[in-house]
């Protein structure tokens, strides 16, 4: 790999967010995000980018016309099709295709916004920047800002080829159609390009495009010039109000996955942050609504092909209900027929399914599996959140015997193979997963060094304590450390937890004192962000460091 001479992204209190995100971010109290998130959005990408935009067939690219509307597409290929040639570019061997919104428009100076995103497992990461040279075939990439996002509200869907090459017809309008409104009806999932370019040379400016999903019907038809969807909890950067707070102009991209067709629409879109129309819908922070300008209807425009409805749920039992801490508690899952349910690894997550009273529908969430990968049951650990609506259901509604759906297990936060030193570091309920992978490496029964750290706030919010402990217990290869940043004078008196303080990156250094390690963090994005940069700072390669937020 050439040495770039990679700088670590500035932290000047400003920088990666401009104006309107900032804006967003105070006005919904998540203004300390600002602390962290220079560490957590690059201006390179890291290798674990690099690796996952070369292996998707299709990339969604957000870009804008010669009028400046925006608009959001997807650009296909064949295997290989991107190629990442260094950490501050990549090489993409297709165009939009003829009719489409952004054929022809894209050229070299241009802003881009381009989201990886793998939805058989639910994974993505949004990597901004710009177009640095357009050929026949394809173009090059400049990196600008480069970031993953947790799988929240994705639907997995498996892809295949159709062996025939599409001619995509193209219709123009300004007004729905019949179909087009029967289609977004329809919909559980669209793609939304927005963008802010200021005055001057700042990485915050430029082009961004995004996933939305939810049950079909979240996007409302007002009339055949108006949409109106939900925004829902995510990662607190704001990308997408802060732009359309800085420039209302917006674009979405709805994707027909059973016949690769594509509707476009352009317009320009208004926030209500808090009337009466928000508080209707469960688990919406903000109602965004778009009048429309303009609309592209491309008719079999890809190869691709997706399930049409997403990965049909199983059915599984509650079977024990286990409070883990004061704010933390364990769910065990059988299948309702009684059958034994889909393997997991060590590390991944389960999708669950539940349906709100009063026919409100269904809400979808992700929840890390924290039991024994062999145990034949689904575990998941949970903590109440006070304004989380489906942490206060499984908490305070659910009960032993009740029905919920799930889909597979999925993810790629596992176990690296080898005989290297594990560190395996969590904050808060950040230590489910590694749970589950400190029941796997117990189990393993070989002399692999592992250290099993755990930061939380004090004794009552310490999940799996004596579970921890059992499982190191008779093997001197497995250490524990635990952390309270706020012990009580109790904790102290009882001796429970090992130093006070935080998870730093140099506390795990420390512990291992080999260069060999492999690190494994999982926990909020601040201390994420906080620890890699650590990790980083003191020599750890890239490659030797994986994450998982939520």
């Amino acid at each position: 790999m050439p040495d770039l001479n990679l700088k670590e992204t500035p932290r000047d209190g400003s920088w990666p967010f401009h104006k309107g995100e900032r804006l967003v971010q105070d006005r919904l109290g998540d203004g300390d995000v600002r602390r962290w998130a220079g560490a957590a959005i690059r201006s390179f990408m890291p290798d674990q980018h690099r690796i996952f935009f070369e292996e998707q067939p299709f990339l969604v690219a957000g870009g804008r016309d010669g009028d400046g509307r925006p608009w959001a597409t997807i650009l296909e290929g064949g295997p290989g099709f991107v190629r990442s040639p260094d950490p501050a570019s990549l090489e993409i061997g297709a165009l939009p295709v003829a009719g489409d919104a952004l054929a022809g428009a894209l050229t070299a100076g241009d802003d881009i916004g381009l989201l990886g995103i793998e939805l058989a497992t639910r994974r993505r990461n949004r990597v901004n920047g710009t177009v640095s040279a357009v050929t026949a075939n394809g173009l090059r990439f400049a990196v600008s800002q480069s970031f993953g996002n947790c799988p929240q509200y994705i639907r997995a869907r498996k892809y295949w080829w159709t062996p025939e090459k599409p001619v995509a017809r193209a219709e123009r309008g300004s007004q729905l159609t019949g179909s087009q409104t029967e289609r977004i009806g329809a919909a559980d999932t669209f793609f939304i390009a927005t963008g802010y370019r200021g005055e001057g040379d700042n990485a915050a400016y430029g082009m961004d495009v995004s996933h939305r999903g939810g049950e079909a019907g979240f996007v409302e038809v007002l009339d055949d010039r108006t949409l109106r969807f939900p925004d829902y909890a995510g990662n607190r950067f704001y990308n997408t109000l802060g732009n359309i707070l800085s420039d209302p102009r917006t674009g979405l991209l709805f994707v027909d996955f059973a016949s690769g067709s594509l509707l476009q629409v352009s317009g320009r879109a208004s926030i209500d942050w808090d009337s009466d129309a928000v508080a209707g819908v469960p688990g919406a922070r903000q109602l965004v609504t778009l009048e429309i300008d303009a609309i592209v209807e491309l008719t079999d425009a890809l190869r691709l092909r997706w399930q049409e409805n997403a990965d049909t749920a199983r059915d599984l039992r509650l079977v024990r209900k286990v409070r883990e801490s004061a704010d933390v508690t364990s769910f065990h899952f059988e299948t309702r027929d009684g059958g034994p349910p889909a393997p997991f690894e060590a590390g991944q997550h389960l999708p669950v399914e539940l349906h709100l009273a009063g026919g409100l529908g269904k809400v979808r969430r992700s929840y890390s599996l924290s039991g024994k990968p062999q145990a034949g049951t689904y575990r998941i650990s949970v903590k109440r959140e006070p304004q989380g609506l489906v942490s206060r259901i499984l908490h305070d509604i659910l009960e032993v015997g009740a029905v919920i759906g799930s889909g597979r297990p999925a993810g790629d936060f596992a176990l690296p193979e080898g005989r290297a030193p594990l560190v395996l570091a969590g904050a808060g309920i950040g230590i489910t997963p590694l749970v589950s992978m400190l029941h796997e490496v117990s189990a393993a029964d070989d002399a692999r060094p592992v250290w099993f750290v755990h930061g939380v706030r004090d004794g009552a919010h310490h999940p799996f304590r004596e579970e921890a402990a059992g499982l190191a217990a008779g093997k001197p290869n497995i250490r524990l450390r635990t952390l309270y940043s706020r012990p009580t004078e109790a904790d102290d008196q009882e001796g429970v937890f090992d130093k006070q303080g935080r998870i730093t990156g140099d506390l795990l250094v420390n512990l291992v004192n080999g260069p060999d390690a492999r690190y494994l963090l999982c926990g909020p994005a601040a201390f994420l962000a906080d620890v890699t940069e650590d990790l980083r700072r003191l020599g750890v390669p890239e490659d030797r460091i994986s994450f998982e937020t939520f």
